[in-house]
């Protein structure tokens, strides 16, 4: 996950520091948010999952940021957290409780690659992940799908193009169609 974790911090890192003002209010392939509300979302959940790594205790309301340069300092902080030895290790405190800091990973991991293809893709821009990336990704979908199907993170599992990679896979396993064009 690690070589995952830091492609998807870096690719989604310069995908949010260069959203253009104009584009705040276009929709996404997430359908619940536009790029501004997925940068608030992202702003909130990014500074929670580094502190989930470090398994610190929740003091209230964690701070959110909403501008796309400081969300892309946030998932690059996040990522850094889940290099960390034991980041992986135990449970930690992270959405709607205590889970299992591996969940919290896989967790952060989707959020950075499906958000941020999102990002890309609602602003125009290029998100180009490794195959073995990819890989490490639709393993985190995998496993948290039906979960995440239940709470309505993801919609219903669409079938990748024949031949697809696994970053595609894994986009339409998470209800994106890879094609999507805004």
């Amino acid at each position: 996950m690690q070589t995952a974790m830091t492609e998807l911090a870096a690719l989604f890192a310069r995908t949010a520091a260069a959203v253009p003002a104009d584009r705040l209010t276009a929709g996404t392939p997430c359908e619940r948010f536009t790029v501004a509300e997925l940068l608030t979302h992202l702003g909130s959940v990014l500074p929670d999952s580094a502190r989930a790594a470090a398994k610190l205790p929740r003091t209230g309301a964690p701070g959110a940021v909403t501008e796309p340069a400081a969300v892309a300092a946030s998932a690059e902080r996040a990522a850094e957290a889940w290099l960390r030895p034991d980041a992986m290790t135990g449970d930690t405190d992270f959405g709607p409780g205590v889970i299992p800091a591996s969940i919290a990973a896989a967790v952060t991991l989707q959020e950075l690659g499906l958000h941020g293809w999102d990002l890309a893709r609602a602003t125009g821009q290029p998100f180009e992940v490794s195959e073995q990336a990819g890989t490490e990704l639709l393993g985190a979908v995998e496993r948290i799908a039906d979960q995440a199907r239940a709470n309505g993170g993801y919609g219903p599992a669409l079938t990748a193009p024949a031949g697809a990679g696994a970053f595609d896979r894994a986009l339409a396993l998470s209800g994106r169609a890879p094609d999507w064009r805004g």
